[in-house]
């Protein structure tokens, strides 16, 4: 299995370190054009107005926003460049090679990042107008006017991969919810199931009560205390229940038959060779689960098993119930790692099970964790809440 999040933070930190540094043989490149300790003053703007770009694309804090640091930094190149081209044109004939390359970052992250699309389409042309004018900062003669031509390409370039990573972000969005969503749904299926099998334990303990009240008043005690468990319980499936939605072919999982189930389907996964153990503490037999929790243990234990076939194919599962500290019932389905490293997952890259599964685990109160191991396999671990023992049993 693959983690969710495109780069880790150890390559997201290698690829801001390696940004820094091309920055700053950048902003080198600029000091040796411009430096001219002779020279007047507008030699030097371009080594400070490049740093000041540089800062507005990597400083880390978050306010100002995004929207801010780019319009700020638009407006102050454009400004600069106008006032140099009016007042001061360049003598060296550039212009800052740092500032360009900041722009065009910060243009390409704002047509990716911001998320109203008006600010964004606006933002990115106040960006991509100071790039294309800053050539002029040395004058209106017609090669700068050349150049200016030529950042225009450049700029499309950046404003187009910009929009090309927003179109594949809004993509994976809209996948995550329609994932989310349809977990959901199935979610309130299996709820819907579970209160009509509580509801109908109410009503089978009420009949008897009426049918004894007579005859064995001392019964009729117990009965309620069922009734008022049964009832409960339907509370608490009612109160995890995001949407409900009914479908004629949705064969609801059967109360009861989780350990039953859990070994069926262990056993359904070694039989193509690979070593599947399934592996449940004594105390877990014992235990009470809500009939909806039930139904998420087993998918976990299934969306495990299944992307063990599709990105560790051979490995060997080991899949343990056990009570945790705080009395939750944990579930770890861990595999070692692949003999052989496959090039792609079988089935193709989904990228989405974890998604679904954490949205239902989390609809029933409880918890998900997943991880690469030190042996380089794979862990999914996940808590369920417990229900109270019954009066008199041995849970």
């Amino acid at each position: 299995m693959e983690p969710d999040t495109p780069l880790s933070p150890a390559v997201r930190r290698s690829l801001t370190a390696s940004l820094c540094g091309g920055l700053a043989l950048v902003w080198l490149y600029d000091l040796a054009v411009y430096y001219d300790p002779q020279g007047r003053w507008s030699s030097w703007l371009p080594l400070v107005c490049g740093p000041l770009a540089a800062a507005a694309l990597l400083f880390p804090a978050r306010r100002p926003g995004p929207e801010w640091r780019a319009g700020i930094a638009a407006l102050i190149s454009l400004a600069v460049t106008v006032g140099l081209c009016a007042y001061a044109p360049l003598t060296s004939g550039t212009w800052g090679l740092l500032e360009t390359v900041a722009l065009l970052v910060l243009l390409a992250r704002t047509a990716r990042r911001v998320e109203r699309p008006v600010t964004a389409a606006t933002l990115s042309v106040a960006l991509a107008a100071a790039v294309i004018a800053m050539p002029l900062s040395g004058g209106m003669e017609h090669g700068f006017l050349r150049y200016s031509f030529v950042l225009t390409f450049v700029v499309a370039g950046a404003a187009g991969l910009g929009g090309y990573l927003r179109l594949l972000d809004s993509r994976r969005a809209r996948a995550v919810a329609s994932v989310r969503h349809n977990e959901r749904l199935e979610l309130a299926r299996d709820l819907h199931d579970f209160v009509a099998h509580h509801v109908t334990g109410i009503i089978v303990h009420a009949n008897a009560a009426l049918m004894i009240q007579e005859t064995s008043p001392e019964q009729i005690k117990p009965l309620l205390e069922g009734i008022s468990r049964a009832g409960g319980e339907t509370l608490d499936s009612m109160r995890r229940l995001v949407r409900v939605l009914r479908e004629d072919d949705h064969q609801a999982a059967r109360p009861g038959e989780l350990l039953t189930e859990l070994d069926r389907l262990v056993s359904a996964f070694a039989e193509n060779g690979t070593e599947a153990a399934l592996v449940i503490a004594p105390e877990v037999r014992e235990i009470r689960l809500a009939p909806e929790v039930e139904t998420s243990v087993h998918r976990v234990v299934q969306e495990a098993l299944t992307n063990v076939r599709r990105h560790a194919h051979g490995a060997d599962v080991v899949v343990r119930l056990e009570l945790d500290s705080q009395g939750h019932l944990r579930v770890e389905a861990r595999n070692a790692a692949p003999q052989t490293r496959a090039t792609g997952p079988i089935g193709g890259r989904g990228g989405f099970g974890l998604v679904g599964l954490q949205e239902r685990v989390e609809a029933v109160e409880g918890s998900l964790a997943s991880g690469r191991t030190a042996d380089g396999g794979w862990c999914v671990s996940a808590a369920f809440p417990v229900l109270a023992p019954v009066e008199g049993s041995s849970a």
